[in-house]
């Protein structure tokens, strides 16, 4: 129908196979609004196929024909991140990254290592130290910016998404898929630049975990925040 907002996923954004990105897809979905989204994933995101934007009021949901995939609504991202750690400890965090030896979707756009230069982004979020803290470095690359070189919104979310599942899971890796998504911009990235992604766990209700995360810039000025919810799957 005309005038109705059509959101497709392309394969190439995936996370577990077959399926989008969870981060990726919220980010899409709250392109179309204009609060801070708390974005929940109802089905796995269907790849390369159209998907109907219905809104009523402040609610947004992204349907496949009748199958509700995702609903955004007004949402709220209200902690304070962690400082970031040296730069030199953010690299030595990222070669402990987990999903080298075991990573349950290792074709994901956003953390996937088997993914070729300059296909996906390449954030491996390692424990730093002993702290219950997780760092990457990234450097967005200039086809994930516009015309002005700031890096699209939805690239951020996906940037905030995968970070959290390795918070979540510490040094076993667990099997989890994102929920629900919150997140929050604060200033623009830039292609090109050195960035710092963290996560941390922020407990555990069940099969229910909870992280935050965030991005900051090669200023070490904060970026964006993410707060999330991961639930594991068998």
């Amino acid at each position: 129908m005309k005038g109705i907002p059509r959101i497709r996923i392309a394969a190439r954004f995936c996370g577990p196979p077959g399926a989008g990105n969870g981060g990726y897809t919220c980010g899409r979905l709250d392109n179309l609004t204009d609060y801070t989204s708390e974005v929940t994933l109802r089905q796995p995101p269907p790849l390369d196929k159209p998907l109907r934007v219905e809104r009523e009021g402040d609610l947004l949901q992204l349907m496949d024909g009748g199958l509700l995939i995702a609903s955004a609504q007004p949402g709220t991202v209200e902690f304070a991140a962690p400082a970031p750690p040296e730069w030199e400890r953010v690299v030595a965090a990222s070669h402990k990254f987990i999903g080298f030896k075991s990573h349950p979707f290792p074709g994901c756009f956003v953390c996937g290592p088997e993914r070729a230069t300059h296909d996906g982004l390449h954030i491996f979020a390692g424990r730093v130290g002993e702290e219950p803290l997780f760092a990457s470095l990234w450097t967005p690359e200039a086809e994930l910016a516009n015309d002005n070189g700031v890096v699209k919104n939805e690239f951020l979310w996906a940037a905030l998404d995968c970070p959290g599942a390795f918070a979540v899971s510490g040094g076993v890796m667990r099997k989890v898929v994102l929920g629900r998504m919150a997140a929050r911009v604060e200033k623009d990235v830039m292609a090109g630049e050195r960035c710092i992604v963290l996560a941390w766990p922020k407990g555990q209700d069940g099969r229910k975990f909870f992280s935050g995360t965030a991005i900051y810039n090669q200023n070490r000025e904060l970026c964006a925040v993410g707060d999330a919810v991961w639930i594991e799957i068998p």
